[in-house]
C-alpha cells in the first residue's frame, strides 16, 4: 500500500501552505512597520537642508487642486498609484514663494518633461508664484528634452531655457474635438431620451449629431480663443517676442521647418522661444556652475516634497499657532450623490465638511475652492444648501474658481458672500440636461423581448428593457425644465438680478472667468490666495491660519499615512520601479477621469448640470 497522501490531504496541505505564506508576509510587513516607528522615534531630529541648492520644480502627470484618494497602506506599498499622477499646485506655489526670501535656495530648476496637463488656470497660478520668485534676483533654469505646450507656458517664465539638441517645441493652440456617437448608437441599436434646456447646452450633442451645432460652435470658439489669447499674450510678453509671434510660429511651423532643413530644435532657438540647445551633459554642467556639484556628480538640489516637509515641521516647532483660522474646503472633480472620496465631490461627503467647520470654533471663515465641471443636480443642491447653511451661522463663505466651475460647479457657488474666479476660469454653463437610454431594440435583435402588465401607465417607469412612453418623457422633461428654473431664480437672487436677465447669459453658455465678471456672475478676479485674504477682511481677522478641511482618517489610517510620508514611504519609492513607469500611470488616469465623466451617473432623477467642453480644463 503506498504512502502517498491522498487528493484531499494534498489540497489541505496546499491551502495550508498558502495560509502560512500569507501569514508570513503579514508578519514582514508589520515588521517593518515597527521598524519604522520606532526609528522615527528614536531619530533626534529631521536632516538639514543643504546650506546651498537649487529647489528642484519636477512636476508629473496633471496639476490638481486636491489629489485623489488612494489609501494610505497602498500607498505605502505602491508608490506609481493614481495619486503619484498628480501635482498638488498650492504645494508648488508654497515651496516657490518660500524659496524666494530663503537664503538656502539659491536658484529654482523647472524641470517639466513629465508634466501632462491641468488647464491654463493653474498653470498661470503657478506663474505668478514663479514670478515673485524672479523678483529676488535668483535664476530660474529651465531644462528640458522637449516642451510640449503646457510645460512651455510654465517654461517661458525661466531666465534660461536649455532645449535637448534632439527636442522640441510643439505648440498647436487649443481645440475641442468632440467625438459624435449618435451612428454608432443607431447601429447598436441604443435609443437614447434627451431632455434638455438651454440653446447653448451641448453636453448632449454627442449622443444626438454627427457634428458639432451652430450654436455649440459659436461658444466654443469664443472661450478657447478667448484661453489661447491668455497663453500667446503672456508667453510674447515673457519672452519678450513681437504680438502674433505664436501664432506666427504655430500657423507656419511647416513652413518655417523647411528653411532650416526640418531642424525643429533649431528652429525654436531661430524663433526666440529657447535661449540654448544644450545636451544632457550640458544642462548638467549649468546647474552644477549656479548651485553647486555633489560627490555623486549632480548638483545640489532639494525637492519640493522634502522642503516643504522640512519647513512644515521647522515652523510647527518656531511658531505660535493661531486661535483664528480659515478653512479651506476644496470641491474637485465630477459632482456626484451621496459619499465620495477626495478627487470626486460628494453631495453627502462635502456636506459633512461643511458641518465639520461649522463645529470647529475656531473657524471663522470658509474658502470653498471650486474646480468641477459640475454634475448631479441634486448633489449640486445638497451643497449649495450647506453653503448657505454656513454663511446664516456667521461664517463667511467666499468661493474661489479654479479651472472650471461650471454647471453643477456654479450652482454650488450661489450660496456664498462672494464669488470670485481667476481671469481664464471656465464657468456659466448654466443649464440642464437629461439623458436615459432605452435597449428595446438592441435586445429585440438578439431575441429578447419584454411583455407584461402593470397597474398604471408608469409601472415600466425604469425599465430599460422597454420603450420609454410619452408620459414618462413628459415627467422627465417638466422636471429638466423645472430645475432650469430653479436654477435661474437662484443665480439671479444670489446675482441681484431677474430670471429673464440670467437667461440672457444662460441656457448653457460657457464664459471665462473675465467675461463671466463683465456679465455680473462673478464678483472679483483672483486666485485662491486672494479669496483667502478677502474671507480674513470679510471675518476682520488680521492674524489667522489657512486650514484645509478634509474628513477626519482614523488612527490605522493615520499612521499609515505618516509611514507613507516618512521612512517607510522613502524605502519603497527607492526599490525599482515596476512595469507601469509613472508617464504610464499618468496617462491612464487622464482617460479613466475623461471616462469618468460620462459614466457616473447617480443623479436620483436623472437630472444633470455637467459641462462636458469643461473636461480638459
Amino acid at each position: 500500500m503506498s504512502d502517498k497522501p491522498g487528493l484531499i490531504r494534498r489540497s489541505f496541505r496546499l491551502i495550508g501552505g498558502f495560509f502560512s505564506a500569507v501569514r508570513a508576509l503579514i508578519n514582514i510587513v508589520l515588521l517593518v512597520v515597527v521598524v519604522a516607528v520606532i526609528a522615527s522615534l528614536i531619530q533626534d531630529d529631521v536632516q538639514p537642508l543643504p546650506k546651498h541648492a537649487a529647489l528642484h520644480i519636477a512636476p508629473g502627470g496633471f496639476l490638481v487642486e486636491q489629489k485623489t484618494y488612494v489609501d494610505p497602506f497602498t500607498q505605502i506599498m505602491q508608490q506609481n498609484s493614481p495619486a503619484a499622477a498628480e501635482t498638488l499646485v498650492t504645494n508648488l506655489i508654497e515651496a516657490i514663494d518660500s524659496a524666494a526670501s530663503d537664503g538656502r535656495i539659491t536658484s529654482l530648476v523647472l524641470e517639466l518633461d513629465f508634466l501632462i496637463g491641468g488647464g491654463i488656470s493653474k498653470l498661470e497660478d503657478i506663474g505668478e508664484a514663479l514670478a515673485r520668485f524672479k523678483k529676488s534676483g535668483k535664476p530660474i533654469i529651465a531644462v528640458g528634452d522637449n516642451y510640449t505646450q503646457e510645460q512651455y507656458y510654465l517654461a517661458s517664465y525661466a531666465d534660461e531655457i536649455h532645449l535637448n539638441s534632439m527636442g522640441t517645441v510643439l505648440l498647436t493652440g487649443y481645440g475641442n474635438y468632440p467625438n459624435y456617437i449618435k451612428e454608432g448608437l443607431d447601429k447598436l441599436r441604443i435609443n437614447l431620451h434627451i431632455f434638455r434646456v438651454g440653446t447653448y447646452k451641448d453636453a448632449i450633442e454627442p449622443f444626438t449629431r454627427t457634428d458639432m451645432s451652430e450654436a455649440s460652435r459659436e461658444h466654443t470658439t469664443e472661450w478657447i480663443n478667448a484661453l489661447w489669447s491668455v497663453y500667446t499674450s503672456r508667453v510674447e510678453t515673457l519672452r519678450d517676442l513681437p504680438t502674433d509671434a505664436i501664432n506666427d510660429y504655430v500657423n507656419n511651423l511647416g513652413y518655417k521647418l523647411a528653411g532650416y532643413d526640418g531642424d525643429a530644435s533649431a528652429l525654436t532657438v531661430a524663433a526666440g522661444l529657447v535661449d540654448k540647445l544644450s545636451t544632457r551633459p550640458q544642462m548638467l554642467a549649468r546647474l552644477q556652475e549656479l548651485a553647486g556639484a555633489t560627490d555623486e556628480g549632480g548638483y545640489q538640489r532639494i525637492e519640493v516634497d522634502q522642503y516643504l516637509g522640512h519647513l512644515r515641521r521647522a515652523e510647527a516647532l518656531a511658531v505660535e499657532p493661531q486661535t483664528s483660522k480659515i478653512g479651506v474646503i476644496v470641491a474637485k472633480g465630477m459632482i456626484l450623490d451621496g459619499e465620495q472620496p477626495a478627487g470626486t465631490v460628494g453631495g453627502d461627503s462635502l456636506a459633512a465638511l461643511f458641518k465639520q467647520a461649522r463645529d470647529d470654533e475656531n473657524i471663522e471663515a470658509l474658502v470653498l475652492r471650486i474646480d468641477s465641471p459640475g454634475g448631479s443636480a441634486f448633489a449640486s443642491e445638497i451643497i449649495r444648501q450647506e453653503v448657505i447653511l454656513t454663511k446664516n451661522s456667521g461664517i463667511p463663505v467666499i468661493v474661489s474658481m479654479g479651472s472650471v466651475a461650471a454647471s453643477g460647479g456654479y450652482w454650488i457657488a450661489m450660496g456664498a458672500d462672494q464669488v470670485w474666479a481667476s481671469p481664464t476660469t471656465i464657468t456659466g454653463s448654466i443649464g440642464v440636461f437629461g439623458i436615459v437610454p432605452t435597449f428595446e431594440d438592441s435586445l429585440t435583435a438578439l431575441g429578447v423581448h419584454s411583455d407584461g402588465v402593470g397597474t398604471t401607465t408608469m409601472a415600466d417607469f425604469f425599465r430599460l428593457d422597454r420603450p420609454m412612453s410619452p408620459q414618462a418623457e413628459q415627467v422627465i422633461q417638466f422636471g429638466v425644465n423645472h430645475v432650469y428654473g430653479r436654477f435661474l431664480s437662484l443665480v439671479a437672487e444670489a446675482r441681484n438680478s431677474t430670471p429673464d436677465q440670467i437667461n440672457e447669459v444662460a441656457q448653457g453658455r460657457v464664459w471665462t472667468g473675465e467675461k463671466a465678471l463683465a456679465l455680473g456672475l462673478v464678483d472679483r478676479l483672483g486666485n485662491l490666495n486672494q479669496a483667502i485674504t478677502a474671507a480674513a477682511e470679510t471675518a476682520g481677522l488680521d492674524a489667522y491660519e489657512v486650514e484645509v478641511v478634509e474628513a477626519p482618517l482614523d488612527f490605522s489610517e493615520q499612521l499609515m499615512l505618516e509611514l507613507a510620508n516618512g521612512q517607510v514611504g522613502t524605502l519603497v519609492s527607492r526599490m525599482p520601479e515596476r512595469w507601469s513607469p509613472t508617464s504610464l500611470v499618468s496617462s491612464f488616469y487622464g482617460l479613466t477621469k475623461k471616462l469618468e465623466l460620462l459614466v457616473n451617473f447617480n443623479d436620483p432623477r436623472g437630472l444633470y448640470l455637467n459641462c462636458f467642453e469643461c473636461m480638459d480644463q
